[in-house]
């Protein structure tokens, strides 16, 4: 679930801020035109990326690098554009402008969007089921962070509504510049890709795989910087919300002007939380999700009689302990056996699941976790098919032994053919 979730905001947040900046800027630059253009322009990139989504996953007709290209140069050509007409207070200008936010709304969400509108098909590929635990957790972490998404883009588009217009302008082009100057830096990377700089000199080519190279591996300051910029608009928002002079003829309009500066603490503060929860999701959370788990050794297990035997006394203490045997070719197969809390019975099965295969379980907190998708198991259900849990295998106890047969094992030999001796788990 957590990792879903930071893959989303990581995915959406810069566009969210975009988009919220823009149609904000497009509101304060023609209020009538500025909410029809943002919001046609919102709905049709929605559409678009859904779209781009089905042929990215169910064909191939799509290049991406291509198309991300094509995005790159768009986006660029129309920041510059909004640039230049944004300033200007006059009719004609701002309408454009409008027009032109809207443009860019709906380029940065077809942008963003379609890997992760994606993600229930690929979830499914890996979970098999739409009705597995593990699928449904991962759902839910992704529709959180698009939840967390939104209510950032709309705290910024409210957040810019109440600057003033050049405050607006200035803000918006800040954030624009850094994108664009990230646009500029992917594009060329993909142009090197695909060999359309050959023209150039060998000085000039390798001046932009510097480049490049540079900005591809520090592309998290481009986010970071994103969201610096966007923290200015609810600072001035907050600051602007103490102003006490203005202006009221009776106590009625001096009640709508508190409950006006109300709204607008209320909107900066969602501002803050979802940028503060969004740098945090590159900073904390996302070294969580992509940590390395090593799995426990492989404890020594006696073999006789045709099979794996574990005594009683190895694994009374309550956690997960995994045991294995190697086939005639060299694969090694493990299985894990844990003793049920508040019970004398044991959980046995095989060390993979038919959802997740062979990456295997591992202890935390004195639960048993799946190593590839995070699900916690019941450890009371662990022997019984179902979700995540471990595959059944055949056993018996007797004579203080757990007794595992080697032939039960050797039915699921192919689940970890990529588990040869030597080979690290």
């Amino acid at each position: 679930m957590l990792k879903y979730f930071v893959m989303t905001v990581e995915a959406l947040i810069s566009a969210a801020v975009i988009v919220g900046a823009v149609r904000g800027l497009a509101a304060v630059s023609s209020q009538r035109m500025g909410r029809l253009t943002s919001g046609i322009g919102a709905a049709v990139g929605l559409l678009g990326a859904f779209i781009m989504a089905y042929l990215k996953n169910a064909t191939k007709l799509i290049d991406t690098s291509m198309w991300n290209l094509c995005i790159f140069g768009i986006f660029t050509g129309l920041a510059v554009i909004l640039l230049i007409l944004a300033p200007i207070n006059k009719k004609p200008v701002s309408a454009a402008a409008a027009v032109v936010c809207g443009l860019l709304a709906g380029v940065m969400i077809f942008y963003a969007l379609p890997d992760v509108a994606a993600y229930p098909y690929s979830i499914l590929v890996t979970d098999r089921s739409v009705l597995s635990t593990g699928y449904l957790f991962k759902l839910i972490g992704a529709l959180l962070g698009v939840i967390a998404v939104v209510l950032t883009e709309m705290a910024v588009r409210m957040g810019t509504l109440r600057l003033g217009r050049y405050q607006a302008y200035a803000v918006t082009a800040l954030i624009l510049i850094i994108n664009a100057v990230k646009s500029v830096c992917a594009g060329l990377g993909i142009m090197l890709n695909k060999r359309m700089l050959e023209k150039l000199s060998q000085d000039a080519k390798h001046m932009v795989f510097e480049l490049v190279k540079d900005t591809s591996n520090k592309s998290n300051v481009f986010v970071y910087l994103t969201l610096a910029a966007a923290l200015i608009i609810p600072v001035i928002v907050w600051v602007k919300s103490l102003r006490k002079d203005e202006p009221y003829d009776n106590p009625a309009q001096k009640r709508k002007i508190v409950k006006r500066h109300i709204v607008s603490r209320r909107w900066a503060v969602l501002a803050v939380i979802g940028i503060v929860l969004s740098f945090t999701s590159f900073t904390v959370l996302e070294p969580i999700t992509t940590r390395v788990v090593s799995l426990s050794p492989v404890e020594e297990a006696q073999e006789k009689d045709g099979s794996i035997c574990v005594s009683f006394e190895q694994v009374e203490d309550g956690h997960l302990h995994r045991f294995a045997y190697v086939s005639p070719s060299g694969i090694q197969i493990r299985f894990i056996v844990i003793k049920k809390p508040d019970s004398s019975s044991y959980g046995i099965g095989l060390d993979a699941c038919d959802i997740c295969g062979e990456t295997g379980y591992y202890e935390k907190d004195g639960q048993v976790v799946c190593k590839l998708c995070d699900v916690v198991m019941n450890i009371s259900t662990i022997g019984f098919k179902g979700g995540c849990n471990p595959i059944v295998i055949p056993y018996e106890i007797k004579d203080g032994e757990i007794k595992v047969p080697i032939d039960g094992l050797m039915e699921h030999e192919q689940i970890f053919k990529n588990n040869r001796m030597g080979k690290e788990v």
